[in-house]
């Protein structure tokens, strides 16, 4: 599984989980559609920032897979 911390792995349209700024200490992740990536760095250690299609921004922490 990959996890969120290369910028090459994600795109728009991928579902992922991300950890929301107000959810970083409980570590509880949220499910939704890439639509904006927001790091500019090819990698980060935290994750992606990344946009979410309902607004929402936070850091990948994985990728989901079917």
């Amino acid at each position: 599984m990959k996890d969120g911390r290369n910028r090459r792995d994600i795109y728009p349209g991928l579902a992922v989980s991300i950890v929301l700024k107000q959810d970083q200490r409980t570590g509880k992740l949220t499910q939704g559609i890439v639509r904006d990536i927001l790091t500019k760095s090819a990698t980060h250690p935290h994750g992606i920032k990344v946009r979410l299609t309902d607004g929402q921004v936070g850091r990948v922490q994985h990728i989901e897979t079917d």
